[in-house]
């Protein structure tokens, strides 16, 4: 029996060779090799970039497909265009964004225009960080934090 093929199996599938990426713009489904994640890889369906070191805006219709089929934590702030602090905290979750993709997807969901997603999540107060592991909910954190506040927090709850 060879020992050396089994354990070099069992290692190679406790990290993925290749990765589901849900495209910003078109919402393909996209399997990217875990290596090249850091080359700007491009959505085999519209041929942009999947990640654009920009929050993405999702609605009540994409924010599903986003969580459950992406592989790589989605960090979700639920803000709305009225909350004094959800718009001071918006340049610094930009600034996240650029700093954390592609490790992490961050989105923006309006919780005026998707009130269905806020009553769902039950989200009380805004702006409110959620994370996301493959459709599930791991953390959530309410209240406006700075670039390196979010980045801190996100690193920190998706070891869990």
């Amino acid at each position: 029996m060879n020992t050396t093929s089994t354990s070099a199996a069992s290692s190679a599938s406790s990290q993925p060779a290749a990765l589901h990426i849900v495209c910003p713009h078109c919402d393909a489904v996209n399997r990217v090799p875990a290596a090249k994640l850091k080359q700007e890889p491009v959505c085999g369906k519209c041929r942009k970039a999947l990640f654009a070191g920009l929050p993405v805006d999702l609605n009540a219709a994409r924010f599903q497909k986003h969580i459950e089929r992406s592989d790589i934590p989605v960090l979700v702030d639920f803000w709305a265009p009225w909350c004094g602090p959800c718009r001071s905290m918006a340049p610094f979750y930009a600034q996240a964004a650029q700093r954390l993709e592609p490790e992490f997807r961050l989105v923006k969901v309006d919780t005026e225009q998707a009130q269905e997603l806020a009553a769902r999540y039950a989200i009380r107060s805004i702006p409110t960080l959620a994370l996301f592991r493959h459709g599930r909910e791991v953390a959530r954190q309410p209240g406006a934090m700075d670039a390196a506040g979010i980045m801190a927090w996100a690193r920190e709850k998706s070891r869990l």
